[in-house]
């Protein structure tokens, strides 16, 4: 009996510890999150005016000006490698959810992409760097996108895969016992129960890759002026904030605070969205 008392106080008070020490973490967390928030809030929003959204870069020293072509150039660069990376992730979620799901190259596939997932943006960037843009001589829109896409692919392949598997195989047999063939049963059977945790899936790839630096660093580089070709540098959000935040100029600080705030508003849209689906598919 006393033994027994003793292990049960022993397990209170670990349950008690980890409680504290899990607290206290999450804490800590959301106490750094709300200070970077504050911060870029605190100084970014005062940038943001009618100059900051329609308006070129100036000179250093002149003050005003804008980021209009970056902001246009980060949303085309978005775009495109949505979509390339979306269709192609989607695509291979569906084969390892729906004909590679036992066999020995899904499972080298699946093993790719969830080492893919892992691998850093500035390595991404280095590969294409090395397979575009050296080969071509320029940096480029396309080599930027697909930077992109490659980043974006694995996440989108990944959720595709795991939402497919949380469909019923009833719903699966029940189609073919009608005599519905397979593809069209993914098509209208598997791919409507699973829209909402697909769609989920591409926006939260959308909100990783809109805050990448590193791997437009080596792809897009960047241009203070109007993008005229894809197949150029171009003026990129993310780009512009590392330079100007680095330079010894106030005018542009404060714009790489007004870029890093509008940058970290829409990323936070993203997720809340991406958050709001999964609650109401639940």
């Amino acid at each position: 009996m006393i033994k027994s008392n003793y292990n049960t106080r022993k397990r209170k008070f670990i349950d008690f510890t980890v409680k504290i020490l899990s607290s206290l973490a999450a804490f800590i967390g959301i106490f750094f999150l709300l200070w970077i928030l504050f911060t870029v809030f605190q100084r970014g929003f005062h940038a943001l005016n009618t100059d900051f959204f329609t308006k070129l870069p100036t000179p250093p020293g002149l003050g005003g000006g804008g980021v209009i072509n970056a902001i246009t150039g980060t949303t085309i660069i978005t775009l495109m490698a949505t979509v390339i990376g979306v269709p192609i992730g989607v695509m291979t979620g569906v084969y390892l959810s729906e004909y590679g799901n036992k066999s020995k190259f899904g499972s080298i596939v699946r093993f790719t992409i969830n080492l893919t997932i892992g691998v850093p943006s500035i390595v991404v960037g280095l590969f294409v760097y090395a397979l575009i843009v050296i080969p071509t001589g320029s940096f480029s829109a396309w080599a930027g996108a697909i930077a992109q896409a490659i980043i974006m692919l694995p996440v989108v392949a990944r959720t595709s895969e795991d939402m497919l598997n949380l469909v019923p195989n009833e719903l699966r047999e029940a189609a073919l016992a009608i005599g519905m063939p397979k593809w069209l049963t993914i098509l209208k059977i598997v791919f409507k129960s699973s829209k909402s945790g697909i769609i989920t899936g591409v926006l939260l790839a959308v909100a990783r890759v809109s805050g990448e630096t590193a791997p437009l660093l080596f792809t897009v580089m960047n241009s203070q002026f109007w993008m005229k070709s894809l197949n150029e540098p171009i003026a990129n959000l993310t780009v512009t904030i590392y330079n100007y935040a680095m330079s010894p100029f106030d005018d542009w600080r404060q714009i790489a605070w007004g870029a890093s705030f509008l940058i970290t508003m829409v990323v936070l849209l993203l997720n809340i969205i991406a958050r709001i689906i999964v609650r109401e598919t639940k």
